[in-house]
């Protein structure tokens, strides 16, 4: 099947306009004819969900926590990007456009980029209404702050809390569709599979997990909307619940997976503190707008600092190597994410990591106390600094936090079209499980304004041009493929409580973690991915012969849903290592050790590899078929990226 964009012609300012006219619609009173599933409550599937049910569908929303509030969308902390220009510092749509195409390493579709930019001055607007309680300057007016990848301030923000603030204006949308009976809401109800008949997306099996219900639902369409797979790493900033189940189990029935090596890794995180640990906790990238990046000058002094012969209140200024400012002086610590995240790593594998471990840097508020006061400063990340009180037992107001780069977001997903459809029709993706926006690394408060403007300003749209296609005509849930797909899923499941061998589900999902962030993580190499092949192949197989799955599947079970949810992993992070392999090159944080430039940093091959590496399942234990979506720049201008 050949890779059909469906990017509009025209100037790239008036594509998302033209298409809009162009798009079939449906009439009023024909969209309660219509019934959708939507697959996610977080901002992405909330926001449509109460969207598409205000236009008059009939929506049935799923999602696995006990609310659609529970989302992992209201981890987010720093802020939501739009190119309003409060500031007057010369911010515009297309200045936004320039620097998440920029950002992304040139590897993003230029008229998703643009249309992004377009929708994210509505975003703001559409969430005020909502009552988002936004920070605003003394006059009233909204705030702005800078974040990295950008040298205007364009991030709006609700202190460290955006992302909640955000959800909870979508979920009283959603909850005021829900009363007037326009969306059917399941909670705790896994989606584990996707019934297509006739080529087309028709519905979904899923899974009661109170009662272990096994029942298929159909619509006249399906939207994905159920997040990014940075768990595959085991230790990320994810949710533990998050998962790439939904989305693989799309691609097993033909969806394309689409860059599945590209995952961000976040500069400002707690560092890891031992084996105990589950996930990972976030210090929101908006602290580097007033804290400054720095390590040691010395490994000698590292080393004396980490034994405890000296404190960090005696390092003097000019043995601090503020290593951020220094390499990139025109955007200092607001390099963006990838940037800042392999330079923290370079001062570690130096020797000049702090902390027990050695495996982090600092992120020091001194200077910004003392130039705005500490009131200042609690007013602006106070929930911040009392979370990393209350995880480390230090005091960020008297000491530098430490600070180390992990696994927090995935611009990889299944392939989808400007509409947002998947190759298969019917099947929709949105929000951070598609891979349409980002590239090679996501810009800081870049992920809010995509889950909502897929949700809020696109999918209303362009959903209503397929349905007015296919027409309003009952969607036949006596189909084989219902039955079919309901009896793989059950066997499946029979299989996984077969599996009664020695070793936890937990424990392949570490090893699975080690092996990923050793060889598909910040650097990789050809000798340790062909390595990592390997390794993955065989802990899939002795997966399959010595875990152990316990209980019954008519009960709550925690054991069997993480034992579905870490054989998808195990399956997705061989797809990874493949596509990583095949991109023999270094793209914004995804270094590959044989591809830099003299001063180490990354190198494009732009002549080999402008393009989405799309995915195509071809059985099991067989090797996946690689699609090649050239991207083509007419706007800008391909260059090695540059921060300094």
């Amino acid at each position: 099947m050949s890779l059909d964009s469906k990017i509009p012609q025209g100037p790239l300012a008036e594509k998302w306009s033209k298409h809009k006219f162009n798009l079939k619609l449906v009439n009023p009173a024909n969209k309660r004819k219509y019934n959708v599933i939507v697959v996610g409550t977080g901002l992405a599937g909330a926001s449509a969900a109460a969207s598409l049910a205000e236009l008059g569908y009939n929506v049935t929303a799923f999602c696995f926590q006990d609310s659609p509030r529970r989302a992992h969308s209201i981890a987010a902390q720093g802020g939501i990007n739009a190119a309003k220009n409060y500031r007057n510092d010369g911010d515009s749509i297309y200045r936004l456009f320039y620097d998440t195409i920029k950002g992304g390493d040139y590897r993003a579709r230029e008229a998703n980029v643009y249309r992004l930019a377009e929708v994210s001055v509505n975003i703001i607007d559409q969430c005020v209404a909502q009552g988002v309680p936004f920070a605003r300057e003394y006059g009233g007016l909204l705030d702005n702050r800078s974040f990295g990848g950008a040298q205007v301030s364009r991030t709006f923000y609700a202190r460290g809390q955006t992302g909640q603030q955000l959800l909870l204006g979508a979920y009283s949308a959603l909850n005021r569709q829900i009363h007037e009976g326009k969306v059917k809401m399941y909670t705790r109800t896994e989606m584990l599979d996707v019934v297509v008949a006739d080529g087309q997306a028709k519905g979904i099996v899923t899974r009661n997990l109170k009662t272990g219900a096994i029942e298929t639902h159909s619509a006249h369409a399906v939207l994905l909307c159920t997040g990014g797979y940075s768990n595959v790493f085991y230790l990320s900033t994810n949710a533990i619940g998050s998962n790439v189940t939904a989305a693989w189990r799309a691609h097993k029935r033909g969806a394309y997976f689409a860059n599945p090596c590209y995952t961000q890794i976040h500069p400002t995180c707690i560092p890891v503190s031992g084996d105990h640990q589950s996930k990972l906790t976030l210090m929101s990238e908006s602290l580097r707008n007033d804290g400054r990046v720095w390590a040691p000058k010395t490994a000698e002094t590292a080393q004396r600092l980490r034994k405890g012969e000296i404190k960090i209140d005696q390092i003097k200024e000019e043995d601090r190597d503020y290593f951020l400012e220094r390499k990139y002086p025109s955007f200092g610590n607001l390099v963006p994410r990838d940037v800042a995240s392999r330079n923290a790593k370079e001062m570690a594998d130096e020797g000049k990591g702090v902390g027990s471990s050695g495996l982090a840097v600092y992120l020091d508020f001194a200077d910004a106390i003392k130039r705005l006061g500490e009131d200042t400063v609690r007013a602006k990340y106070g929930n911040l600094f009392d979370m990393y009180l209350q995880i480390t037992d230090e005091n960020p107001y008297k000491q530098p936090m430490r600070i180390y780069p992990a696994v927090h977001y995935t611009m990889g997903g299944l392939w989808v079209d400007y509409n947002l459809s998947t190759n298969i029709p019917g099947l929709y993706c949105l929000g951070e499980a598609n891979f349409s926006d980002h590239g090679a690394n996501r810009l800081g408060a870049s992920a809010l304004m995509q889950g909502l403007a897929d949700g809020y300003f696109v999918i209303p749209y362009t959903l209503g041009d397929y349905l007015a296609t296919i027409g309003p005509k009952a969607i036949d849930a006596t189909h084989p493929a219902f039955a079919q797909t309901k009896k793989d899923v059950e066997e499946r499941i029979a299989k996984l409580l077969s599996l009664k061998g020695n070793k936890t589900v937990i424990e392949y999902h570490r090893e699975l973690g080690h092996i990923m962030w050793e060889y598909c993580g910040m650097a990789r190499s050809e000798e340790g991915l062909i390595k990592a092949r390997g390794l993955i192949q065989a802990l899939k197989d002795d997966f399959w012969v010595n875990a152990i799955v316990v209980g019954e599947n008519e009960e709550i079970n925690a054991s069997l849903e993480r034992a579905g949810r870490v054989a998808d992993f195990i399956e997705l992070g061989a797809l990874m290592v493949e596509d990583a392999l095949a991109r023999r090159e270094s793209c914004g944080g995804h270094f590959r050790v044989e591809s830099q430039t003299e001063e180490g940093e990354a190198l494009r091959h732009d002549d080999e590899f402008a393009y989405v590496a799309a995915w195509q399942y071809t059985g099991e234990n067989q090797p996946e078929v690689l699609h090649k979506e050239d991207l083509v720049y007419e706007n800008v201008k391909l260059t090695q990226r540059s921060y300094k």
